[in-house]
C-alpha cells in the first residue's frame, strides 16, 4: 500500500515537473515541448524492441491488430480524436516502429525515462497503463496504425 501511495506521488510529481518544463511549444498533435529539441523519428524508445523493420503491410496481421486495439486500447484511444490519451492517427509518421512497439510493450518505463513519452505523459496528465500485451499483439496493433495511416495519404 505504501509502495502504491509512493508510486502515485512519485508519478504526479512527475507530471507536475515535466508540466513547469513545458515551454507552450506544441504542435498540431497536441504534444509539447521535446519534439522541438528532439527528433521523434530517431528515437526507438526504451524497451525489448531495440530494431524493428516492417515489412509489406499484411492485411490479416492489421485486421487482428485492429481486433485489438478495440479491445484493449480503445478506452483511451481513438484514431482521429483525443479522449483519455493522445489520436493515433498519422502515429507511424510521426514515431519509429520501434518506439511505437516499445510505448505498447513498456509503458510504465517509457513514462519514467523516454523524454516523448514524459511530453505526452505532462499533456495528458494519464499514465498509460500495461496492457499485458504480447509481442506479436504489439507489432499486430502496429500493422492496424500503418494501414489505417497509409488509408488516409
Amino acid at each position: 500500500m505504501i509502495l502504491k501511495l509512493f508510486t502515485i506521488f512519485l508519478l504526479s510529481f512527475l507530471s507536475l515537473v515535466s508540466l513547469g518544463n513545458c515551454k507552450g511549444n506544441s504542435d498540431e498533435s497536441g504534444e509539447a515541448g521535446t519534439e522541438a529539441t528532439i527528433d521523434p523519428m530517431k528515437q526507438k524508445g526504451i524497451g525489448p524492441i531495440k530494431s524493428f523493420t516492417p515489412g509489406e503491410l499484411n492485411e490479416a496481421s492489421a485486421s487482428k491488430g485492429k481486433e485489438i486495439f478495440e479491445m484493449k486500447c480503445s478506452a483511451c484511444h481513438k484514431m482521429e480524436e483525443k479522449v483519455v490519451g493522445p489520436a493515433l492517427n498519422g502515429l507511424t509518421t510521426r514515431r519509429t516502429p520501434e518506439w511505437i512497439l516499445n510505448m505498447i510493450l513498456n509503458p510504465t518505463e517509457m513514462l519514467e525515462k523516454d523524454p516523448i513519452a514524459q511530453d505526452l505523459l505532462a499533456t495528458y496528465l494519464t499514465q498509460m497503463t500495461f496492457q499485458n500485451i504480447s509481442e506479436d499483439e504489439a507489432k499486430q496493433i502496429l500493422e492496424y496504425f500503418r494501414k489505417y495511416d497509409s488509408s488516409k495519404k
